[in-house]
């Protein structure tokens, strides 16, 4: 990578690969919830996700560049991690809880890469593209406001009484 351009097509490639995980994650964490507004939620992200991979697909398609070619080493080893978690003898409501804080951890990723990203295509002066990517970033954080307002709302207080 010798400029700016060169590390904004890598973490876009970066993304790519993050989302294409997820979609392929995100199936099993909807088996797994037990609490059907989290399934929901769960649900209606991986459609969201879809649509913010195909966007990622355009912009590539603008730039000129492939989307593939890069493997998120960071999105694998929350997945594991997630993976790791749904093998453990819990309860109902402590799996919704930890589900909870492990799609935290994703989106908490998602959001700084998006926001990264964002940041290099105003600076690179991709202004439709920065405006997709902004698009994205705006979902990622309310997926996690969602995620948030489920587990604040009772689904913590039902894994503490559990």
């Amino acid at each position: 990578m010798r400029n700016l351009e060169d590390l904004f097509q890598h973490q876009l490639k970066d993304l790519y690969s993050a989302e294409t995980q997820l979609i392929d994650a995100l199936p099993e964490m909807v088996k797994n919830a037990s609490d059907s507004r989290l399934t929901d939620a769960f649900e209606s992200h991986l459609k969201e996700t879809k649509k913010q991979k195909e966007r990622l697909v355009e912009i590539c398609k603008e730039l000129g560049i492939s989307p593939e070619g890069e493997t998120c080493n960071a999105m694998q080893g929350l997945i594991k991690e997630a993976k790791g978690f749904l093998k453990e003898d819990a309860t109902e409501e402590v799996r919704d809880a930890g589900l909870i804080a492990d799609a935290q951890r994703i989106e908490h990723y998602e959001i700084s890469g998006y926001g990264t990203a964002v940041r290099y295509a105003k600076q690179l002066g991709h202004k439709q593209i920065a405006a997709m990517l902004q698009e994205t970033l705006d979902e990622e954080y309310d997926a996690d406001n969602k995620l948030d307002k489920l587990a604040e709302g009772r689904l913590n207080q039902e894994a503490q009484e559990a």
